[in-house]
């Protein structure tokens, strides 16, 4: 059957989806414990609530160390930086040093990441982030392509409490005092200052 797409409308190779248009999504901090102790911070969008219930996920590769080290000690956390923390994200997705003897060392640029110890689990969170997951593996589901999903049970949240909301303040004014960083695939990013209520039908729960 011969169906044509609307005036304006063109298909896109399945192998350049995400690189072809620009989407929105969050950027977190993950932070997970090297094999000989140090820890690692490596930035996600593809990161995102799995449920009502407290269950958090991002993609991530059997290739990174990220996977490799939540596989093998079973927590991770999650930093969400701040809009003036763009820098510190950046920095974190350099690359492991190659050693001599074929190894490889944490990331030397996240010794100079302040960063402070979780409560609940093997790890470290960012210091001056706004939200703060500690969570432990529920499961890892492999076979996405190269990719594979790492979703955490959260065993505690933490947050920087002008980002917390309140019945007596305006949502916006909270958005307005802790400015949103947002990543803007592929590539870009941006700061979120202003925001409007979305237009639920009456009587919709959400």
């Amino acid at each position: 059957m011969d169906r044509q797409l609307p005036e304006g409308v063109q298909s896109l190779p399945d192998v350049a989806i995400w690189e072809s248009v620009f989407t929105v999504a969050p950027l977190v901090l993950v932070g997970t414990r090297e094999e000989d102790g140090a820890y690692d911070l490596a930035p996600k969008h593809l990161a995102f609530a799995m449920s009502w219930e407290g269950h958090f996920g991002f993609v991530c590769t059997p290739r990174h160390g990220t996977y490799q080290n939540c596989q093998r000690e079973g927590v991770f956390t999650v930093s969400y930086p701040r809009a003036s923390q763009v820098v510190i994200a950046s920095l974190t997705a350099s690359p492991r040093c190659d050693v001599a003897d074929g190894g490889a060392i944490a990331k030397p640029i996240i010794t100079a990441v302040p960063t402070f110890p979780a409560q609940r689990v093997d790890g470290e969170l960012v210091c001056d982030a706004y939200l703060f997951l500690e969570c432990e593996v529920d499961r890892i589901i492999d076979g996405f392509g190269a990719n594979s999903l790492i979703c955490g049970k959260i065993l505690v949240a933490h947050a920087s409490r002008e980002a917390i909301r309140h019945e007596d303040v305006d949502d916006q004014d909270v958005i307005a005092d802790a400015p949103l960083l947002v990543y803007v695939a592929p590539g870009r990013y941006a700061r979120i200052e202003t925001t409007n209520s979305f237009p639920f039908p009456k009587d919709m729960a959400h």
